[in-house]
């Protein structure tokens, strides 16, 4: 696994460069005592690997950018995508205090050529929520506007999407978590669209860190939430990280049928094929530990298979 002595490590996202895996990750320093306090300090450290177990550190990727900027107050999660023309891109989410002293967050992109060294494309956000069908915090539901964990990928047309994390304006508190949509034809122009879930009162407060992969030719969506952030149908299940299977790559998703991968000992599940077998991996990181203290730090690849028609973790 992957873990740091004088960090807490969570999040995190991976890319592929065809000989070594990449893996981008939040930490923030042990130094803070508590644990809580880590998201407002993050970074994105970078590490790589040929098997998936055995890591390297190397140099950080992104680090908060001076004020005034959409991520003055910290960078978090996202996700890497090569370009057609080979051009590296990480789309992040940046998170800045609103002047109420509520969390902002919206999407930003940096680009890299050889997943090393990034730059950072602008301190103005790509994405930011709009109002018109994603929760902001003129809604006063939520203390934070959720607007973040950007995964990009293209379809078989070539069109590029972006899921992130989000809320609708309207319904339970619990239930308003989205799934929020971007489209673009050159990953530089985006066009916000129509969240491709419904919020629903069985359903989750937020969707957070959203995947969507064909495994084994079965297409699923997977994401995380806690019960404690869940409608209480959902709390019942014991799940943390979550699974939704659907027809498209885009929806439209049910989230109200979604079945728990893992409890929440564990978060932030990412999927990834294996080069060479093919197989098909889950990775989460260490959230929670039998005194219910939070630890940190990546797991070891799960493989996962389809049983009874649910993506299972062996």
């Amino acid at each position: 696994m992957f873990d740091l002595s004088d960090s807490w490590v969570w999040d995190f996202w991976f890319a592929d460069d065809g000989e070594r895996y990449h893996m981008f990750f939040l930490y923030a320093s042990r130094a803070l005592h508590d644990p809580d306090r880590r998201h407002y300090r993050a970074s994105v450290g970078h590490a790589v690997s040929r098997d998936l177990v055995a890591w390297q550190r190397l140099a950080d990727a992104l680090v908060r950018s001076d004020a005034p900027a959409f991520d003055d107050l910290a960078t978090w999660t996202g996700s890497v995508v090569r370009d057609r023309h080979g051009l590296w891109r990480m789309f992040y989410t940046g998170a800045t205090l609103a002047p109420s002293g509520q969390n902002r967050q919206s999407v930003g992109q940096a680009t890299s050529n050889d997943l090393l060294t990034w730059t950072k494309t602008s301190t103005t956000a790509l994405l930011s929520a709009d109002g018109d069908w994603y929760e902001t915090l003129a809604d006063g539901c939520w203390g934070d506007e959720a607007f973040r964990d950007p995964w990009v990928f293209a379809d078989p047309d070539g069109v590029w999407h972006m899921l992130i994390t989000a809320r609708a304006r309207s319904g339970a508190s619990l239930g308003r978590g989205v799934v929020g949509h971007a489209v673009s034809d050159n990953l530089d122009h985006w066009e916000l669209t129509p969240p491709l879930s419904r919020p629903s009162e069985v359903g989750f407060g937020q969707l957070e860190v959203m995947q969507v992969e064909v495994v084994d030719g079965h297409l699923v969506l997977i994401f995380s939430c806690l019960g404690s952030q869940a409608s209480p149908a959902k709390r019942v299940a014991g799940g943390a990280i979550w699974a939704v299977n659907a027809e498209s790559v885009t929806g439209p998703f049910e989230i109200d049928s979604a079945y728990p991968l893992l409890d929440d000992e564990w978060y932030v599940g990412r999927l990834l094929k294996q080069r060479g077998t093919g197989e098909w991996l889950l990775f989460a990181f260490r959230n929670r530990s039998p005194e219910s203290d939070f630890v940190g730090g990546v797991s070891n690849p799960m493989p996962v298979n389809w049983q009874k028609g649910r993506l299972t973790v062996r």
